[in-house]
């Protein structure tokens, strides 16, 4: 099928109250505008070269997440222009990201991405390391950032039990961050996953291969 028609299937598959972050990592921009033109604003990329790369090439009401982890000093690069960091997975990041925003007198949305998977390559706070973070964020620490939400990746596996396991544990940790301050995002999910994800109480999905076709990673 086509990059339309991909895409077309996927937002019928979503819920109306789940935002689709169409994951163009790899993926040229002709590609990307393709979707764009059919009405998706919301792009999510892992690295801070092909963001930069892209966004002077694009329109320039597309939202941008950056979805990958996220060195410190890389911060400054996308400061400017990001709409929300979704891998925020220290409090390092954090206060790199704090100080980068006040430089353009902005607030910059993040995430803060727990891991939940139990594979060791997962980047990602411990649970209690974002309890932690987030109360020094409701007590004023970091002024030019706003926590959104939380975001999170399941293990790559084809066991449905385990990955609807991990997802919960998210969703719990949401519930209770969210009871301090209303919290808009719960990211979990991707091509493989997402409809999990979404019965699990996820509101926002991030799909790439599913829509774009495979990656080339040689490029």
């Amino acid at each position: 099928m086509s990059i339309q028609e991909n895409y077309n299937t996927i937002k019928k598959q979503l819920p109306d109250h789940v935002q689709l972050v169409a994951v163009s990592k790899t993926h040229p921009v002709p590609a990307i505008q393709e979707i764009y033109d059919l009405g998706q604003r919301v792009f999510g990329e892992n690295k801070v070269q092909e963001v930069i790369e892209k966004y002077p090439l694009l329109p320039k009401d597309i939202q941008w997440h950056l979805i990958g982890h996220l060195q410190t000093n890389k911060v400054k690069y996308i400061a400017e222009f990001v709409d929300t960091i979704q891998s925020v997975d220290s409090e390092k990041l954090i206060l790199e990201i704090n100080k980068e925003a006040a430089k353009y007198n902005r607030n910059i949305k993040v995430l803060l991405q727990v891991k939940i998977a139990e594979e060791e390559s997962k980047f990602g706070l411990e649970i209690e390391e974002a309890k932690a973070l987030f109360q020094k964020y409701l007590d004023g620490s970091y002024p030019n950032i706003e926590i959104t939400g939380l975001m999170g990746m399941a293990t790559f596996t084809e066991n449905e039990q385990q990955i609807r396991k991990e997802f919960s544990i998210l969703k719990k940790l949401f519930d209770e961050l969210n009871r301090q301050k209303p919290l808009e995002t719960l990211s979990m999910g991707m091509s493989d996953d997402f409809p999990i994800a979404i019965e699990s109480g996820a509101n926002s999905v991030r799909v790439g291969s599913a829509i774009f076709g495979r990656r080339d990673y040689t490029k």
